[in-house]
């Protein structure tokens, strides 16, 4: 088995994966203040808490959208599981065509993103990644990922709100009881829910018009599950997509 980890803005995902079988997965606050020595006891007990011995694990995988954290979380791996992760990234075999500007400054998000999406549902496809930034990615009939656009991410947007006016507190992310809200709390809940959830259907709208089709939609990321449920196309759910990915970026380069 390998362990995967996915490293964002604001939380790490880390999961441990037996061939396309994710065994576990946990997320941890993103800290590039701690030592490699501080992520080895994280990962000794994420394994404890989940019955797994290190001695189970041969490998390990990272995408990463916080450079600093390579080396150390490279580093922590090697001390704790005498192996060399894999670090996803230019010179890498991923099985996908990057039909963009730069294909180098794709996220290494987006890019296991995309790959899982091709093998569990085939191409074309549009990918919603709802984590610190609000993601859409476009994977053409040609497996050719194309672009896509980068919104602000739904904690981003209500923390600003909170944080820039007087009188408005920090909410939960539940769906108010309607969408015309009747207090100050069921007014940012529905605002934001109802507000992203309208967001994402009129960009899918919009790609829809642009590329000439409708196609399969799969969303991912720690914020996805309250917004996709409120929207009113089809988008299939799949919280572990970014970790499937990983691993078959990992079986493709072993």
């Amino acid at each position: 088995m390998i362990i995967a980890i996915d490293v964002g803005n604001t939380n790490i995902v880390i999961g441990c994966l037996d061939r396309d079988k994710v065994l576990f997965s946990e997320r941890v606050s993103t800290d590039v203040s701690k030592t490699e020595l501080e992520y080895v006891v994280q990962f000794q007990a994420l394994l404890h808490l989940h019955g797994v011995h290190k001695t189970d694990v041969t490998g390990a995988v990272i995408a990463s959208v916080v450079p600093p954290l390579n080396n150390i979380l490279t580093a922590s791996i090697r001390k704790e599981f005498g192996c060399e992760p894999i670090v996803v990234g230019p010179g890498v075999k991923n099985g996908l065509k990057i039909a963009m500007d730069n294909p180098a400054s794709v996220g290494a998000d987006l890019i296991v993103d995309a790959v899982a999406g091709m093998k569990e549902y085939g191409a074309p496809f549009v990918i919603i990644d709802m984590g610190t930034a609000t993601t859409i990615s476009v994977v053409n009939k040609d497996k050719e990922y194309i672009g896509g656009m980068i919104i602000p991410g739904v904690r981003v947007s209500l923390d600003g709100l909170a944080g820039r006016t007087a009188q408005l507190p920090r909410i939960s992310l539940d769906p108010p009881k309607k969408l015309i809200g009747t207090n100050t709390i069921d007014c940012m809940k529905s605002g934001i829910i109802y507000g992203q959830a309208s967001l994402l259907d009129g960009m899918l709208d919009r790609i829809f018009e642009e590329i000439g089709t409708e196609m399969p939609v799969v969303a991912t990321g720690g914020l996805a599950g309250c917004i996709v449920s409120q929207c009113r196309h089809k988008i299939v759910y799949d919280s572990e997509l970014t970790l499937k990915g990983l691993g078959e970026v990992y079986y493709r380069n072993v």
